[in-house]
């Protein structure tokens, strides 16, 4: 029978990706079967082991070089330090495209061209291979040259002038999202075309160059805010917590906090109105149907409020959700961790970690019930798996890792940073 445990088992991926929305499309790789092999400069490695405080501590208490902002994107992965500035250690990333089925980078556009790392060099070398390029602006077009980081192009890209509190009200101006939100999902989409481009490679016997921009994904990710601005014209603005479509869908006071309510539907609302005491708002005609709800939001939003500070979170919680009404509380990181339904989901897992015996990971998202997912390794130290992976991939000898070593093109001992700042 077909062994079933993963879903890319002996897949094999090269991934000179760094920061966020490449190591977050190689994770998902790797998370999903597939053997990843991270190429990390020497000594600095990805940007991102620097990006602290906070930092994991060790067994002791100390602080080492492994940023919490590093942790989150690079489980699953074996960390080979090799520079690409060296002929040498071009050489050895060619070797190793050799048999590899998916090279992953987020270099500026045409940056690789010069080490000979670039999809025309590679795909000579392996036709098969899937090449995927992640940048800021795509790989042609006016922008193309410049180098793109997820704050920025939430801006450019539009997401940052509908999020935040509307012009006119205390605090008003545009915000980012609180986390990488483009990064991640341009991971997603480059993890997306690289799976259509294995499937396409397994009927063609062709790899191909497939790419995902930042730029190119929030401008998608508008949805149907970009929707409503191409069908009529009008832009859209700021509106706090609200939802440009639907009405009540935003936070409301309680007694002893804020409460999220979101009406999908009429027949919700009227379930909404009735736990309120007030069934009359689903016959009143500015109420009635979710386009007059629209059109009259601030009066509704404002007698709903009047009723919502009469109880407390959790007591309309209960009313609201014993009627089949969607609602929740505005929960922080902690809160949301110590949930018992993201407890009993298992979203938070630790695993071994050789400096500090445990480190505590956010799980993936993802549920296969064939193939289900599998934490193999943690983030990998700087240049952990070096040695292994030149012995058991290129067959290299001790002689030769060496010499490499001398030369500056590799890194096999773990610097100083991997086990104290």
């Amino acid at each position: 029978m077909m062994d079933r445990k993963v879903s890319m088992h002996g897949i094999r991926v090269i991934d000179m990706s760094r920061i966020l929305a490449g190591p977050w499309a190689t994770q998902m790789l790797g998370d999903l079967g597939a053997e990843v092999i991270k190429i990390e400069r020497p000594v600095a490695g990805d940007d991102t082991r620097g990006w602290g405080p906070p930092y994991l501590r060790d067994t002791e208490g100390k602080e080492t070089g492994e940023s919490a902002f590093y942790l989150a994107a690079n489980r699953n992965k074996k960390s080979v330090a090799i520079d690409i500035a060296q002929p040498e250690g071009g050489d050895l990333v060619r070797q190793l495209v050799a048999d590899a089925d998916i090279f992953v980078e987020n270099f500026k556009v045409g940056g690789l061209v010069k080490y000979g790392l670039d999809f025309a060099t590679l795909s000579a070398i392996n036709p098969r291979l899937i090449y995927c390029s992640i940048s800021g602006f795509g790989q042609d077009g006016p922008y193309a040259d410049r180098a793109g980081y997820d704050f920025l192009i939430q801006a450019m890209g539009g997401l940052m002038s509908i999020t935040g509190t509307p012009d006119g009200q205390p605090g008003a101006g545009p915000q980012k999202v609180g986390v990488g939100i483009v990064d991640i999902m341009t991971g997603l989409n480059a993890t997306i075309a690289i799976l259509a481009a294995l499937h396409d490679r397994a009927r063609t016997g062709c790899g191909q160059h497939v790419e995902a921009s930042l730029l190119d994904t929030v401008v998608a990710t508008l949805a149907n805010q970009a929707s409503q601005f191409l069908l009529t014209g009008e832009t859209p603005v700021r509106l706090g917590n609200a939802h440009p479509n639907i009405a009540p869908y935003q936070d409301f006071p309680t007694a002893d906090g804020t409460i999220i309510i979101a009406v999908g539907n009429d027949a919700q609302f009227a379930r909404m109105a009735e736990a309120m005491g007030h069934p009359e708002w689903a016959r009143d005609p500015r109420y009635a149907a979710n386009r007059q709800r629209v059109e009259n939001r601030e009066s509704l939003v404002a007698i709903i409020g009047d009723v919502t500070r009469g109880a407390t979170l959790h007591e309309w919680i209960a009313r609201l959700e014993a009627r089949g009404v969607p609602c929740g509380p505005v929960n922080d990181i902690a809160e949301v961790f110590s949930d018992p339904h993201v407890v009993a989901r298992g979203l938070k897992f630790d695993m071994q970690h050789p400096l500090a015996g445990n480190v505590p990971l956010v799980a993936n998202p993802i549920r296969l019930n064939g193939t289900p997912i599998a934490y193999r390794s943690p983030p990998p130290l700087l240049g952990e798996h070096t040695n292994a992976v030149l012995r058991q991939i290129l067959r290299l000898d001790e002689t030769a890792i060496k010499e490499l070593e001398k030369k500056g093109a590799i890194q096999t001992s773990l610097p100083s940073a991997a086990t104290e700042l």
